[in-house]
């Protein structure tokens, strides 16, 4: 568990998540010091999303506790949300709205005043790039202005804490370097906890890392602690159960190719978008 002094940010003890038998996460416990931008790092399926909804109410632990601030983020859910902007995945965002009256929507459902939503909402169309797409129907909006769309929401009440799930899952490589770049100016400012799988994110804007495999935290620490004298490839490798990237490529024989799998109905292609 990281030490830092100071009361945590983002803090899991003992967290798990059962379904029946099954274990989602068992005994995750962590903490993200003030200031602090953390990379929740680990493969497909490993628990990462499942802690995320617990840390931000979305879901309840079946055993632990969840802070948000040091708040307990199940008797104090609306204290800790007042702190927190969340950005699943697949953000809430509805398609027939434009980005100004999804604002304005999700504003006075947080309960900001005519006033101050006007300008949360000049501020963060400027923080967030959205100038050029104001006015058009989100439908219409490529995924990494739609990615742009839901941080602004998330940014709207100024919360302190950001938790993000995959924030440049499905983006092409200009889209995903603006998404990294907000992320290291919302840094200066705020704690930041991103959920990926993807190493190049950890390298781009951590300087802590939690990883989790199977359910269980595997390694929390800095990321050339992580790294130990390796390539971080190979550290992860080695932290979910191999040797190294490099020894698994010399040990594989060669496979069959086998037919590609017919895209699923919401891979089939678009008219097109606007690009971020």
């Amino acid at each position: 568990m990281n030490d830092e002094q100071g009361a945590p940010a983002i803090e899991a003890v003992d967290l798990s998540k059962f379904y029946g038998n099954f274990a989602a996460i068992r005994d995750v416990s962590f903490r993200v010091a003030p200031g602090q931008v953390t990379a929740f790092l680990g493969p497909n399926g490993a628990g990462k999303s499942t802690t995320l909804k617990i840390l931000t109410g979305y879901l309840t632990p079946t055993e632990g506790t969840a802070r948000i601030a040091g708040l307990d983020v199940a008797s104090q859910r609306i204290a800790a949300a007042a702190r927190l902007g969340y950005l699943p995945e697949n953000g809430p965002l509805y398609p027939e709205m434009t980005p100004l009256e999804l604002l304005r929507f999700f504003g006075e459902a947080r309960g900001l005043e005519n006033g101050r939503l006007s300008s949360r909402i000049d501020a963060v169309v400027e923080q967030c790039s959205l100038d050029a797409v104001i006015e058009k129907a989100i439908h219409k909006l490529s995924k990494g202005y739609r990615q742009r769309v839901g941080m602004a929401q998330v940014l709207l009440h100024e919360p302190e804490i950001l938790i993000m799930d995959e924030p440049t899952s499905g983006l092409d490589p200009n889209q995903i370097r603006g998404v990294r770049r907000l992320i290291r100016e919302l840094a200066k400012e705020k704690t930041v906890l991103i959920s990926t799988h993807i190493l190049q994110e950890v390298e781009a804007t951590a300087d802590h890392v939690v990883m989790i495999n199977e359910g269980r935290i595997v390694f929390d620490g800095t990321p050339t602690e992580m790294a130990n004298g390796e390539d971080l490839a190979d550290a992860f490798y080695r932290l979910t159960g191999g040797a190294s990237a490099e020894a698994a490529e010399a040990q594989a024989a060669p496979l069959p190719e086998e037919p590609e799998e017919p895209p699923a109905a919401n891979d089939t292609p678009s008219q097109p978008e606007a690009s971020a």
